[in-house]
């Protein structure tokens, strides 16, 4: 009992300081305005990277539309919100939901391709709505997008704040989901499909749920961009942008939640500090990608997972390691002086 509560507090401890530590250091101005952008950009595009993650690396299957979830994502909140003024929580948390349908409503004849064909099939999908988002000017605005401006996108402090919370919020989800039934179910989908079916397990339904959760989790995801930047454009859903959050879960590792985060935010700031360097920066995805998969194929975590409690537990016994390596004098001092301060 007491093990499976340390194994609840200290993730817990650690979600808390990972929200509220960097929300004090902006609100107190040790942060900067710029750096914060950037902070909170990379928690949305590791909320589309956990989503991508979902379906390519959990489900296994290969999806090339996330982007085209995420631009229904945002138009959706911008409608509900603006146009509609329905309160922006509310709309954010609907506009998933729409995005949640429109994943069934194309997973439902897609699923049952595989490989190859479900990425050629999700690719034109995500084309589809672009087209689609430029000829709805009455809603999106047609080509030159649509403008919205809330607290989140004047208030550098809120915005992180809500953005990632709601990104520890869903990995937090996403972790338990993939530790249930439903997840065992999943995983073993994803291994071998012959085998699954043969124990009874319906492939279509769990690539369906899979696919809808990450849907889902991408319309989240658009939701929080819009009223973040403030402007989207219907090239949110171009085929480049659903590459851009594939090459994060590549780089972080296919299957691994901490590892497709971890490489959102070290390649997006990556990207800000080699700004310098004008086009010349895009030259390094391609470079690190290559890199990776070279020497690295699996991704940098592979399908494991980093464990705050393993690291305590690692620090805790190397700690206390490390002191019964001292000498005995100082151990002596040490108890001399507890002694004295009693």
């Amino acid at each position: 009992m007491l093990k499976q509560t340390r194994n609840m507090i200290i993730p817990g401890v650690v979600a808390v300081l990972a929200v509220a530590l960097p929300t004090i250091l902006i609100q107190a101005g040790l942060i900067g305005a710029y750096t914060a952008q950037i902070l909170t950009l990379s928690g949305v595009y590791a909320i589309m990277a956990l989503s991508v993650n979902i379906i390519c690396g959990i489900t296994g299957q290969l999806s090339l539309g996330q982007a085209g979830f995420m631009a229904i994502g945002a138009y959706a909140t911008i409608i509900l919100s603006s146009d509609l003024h329905i309160p922006l929580p509310v709309s954010i948390l609907l506009a998933g939901i729409i995005t949640a349908f429109f994943g069934f409503l194309i997973g439902f004849p897609t699923l049952k391709l595989e490989g190859d064909y479900l990425a050629i099939v999700t690719l034109g999908f995500g084309e589809i709505i672009r087209v689609v988002l430029i000829n709805l000017k009455k809603w999106t605005g047609g080509p030159n997008g649509k403008q919205f401006t809330t607290i989140l996108t004047l208030n550098p402090t809120i915005a992180y704040l809500v953005i990632i919370g709601v990104l520890t919020a869903l990995i937090i989800l996403v972790q338990n989901f993939v530790r249930s039934t439903y997840g065992r179910a999943i995983l073993a989908v994803r291994e071998d499909e012959i085998a699954a079916n043969s124990s009874g397990i319906s492939v279509f339904k769990y690539k369906m749920i899979g696919f809808v959760i990450a849907s889902f989790v991408a319309g989240i995801g658009g939701a929080l961009y819009a009223p973040f930047i403030g402007f989207v454009k219907p090239d949110q859903a171009s085929f480049t942008k659903s590459i851009d959050f594939l090459i994060f879960v590549v780089l972080g590792g296919m299957g691994s939640t901490s590892g497709s985060v971890l490489a959102a935010f070290v390649l997006t700031y990556l990207q800000e500090i080699l700004r310098f360097l004008k086009d010349y920066r895009l030259l390094f995805y391609p470079v690190i990608l290559i890199i990776v998969m070279l020497f690295r194929p699996q991704g940098l975590m592979g399908k494991k997972e980093f464990s705050f409690v393993t690291a305590f537990d690692w620090l805790k016994n190397d700690s206390v390691a490390w002191f019964k390596k001292l000498p005995s004098k100082f151990k002596k001092g040490n108890k001399e002086t507890a002694k004295e301060a009693e």
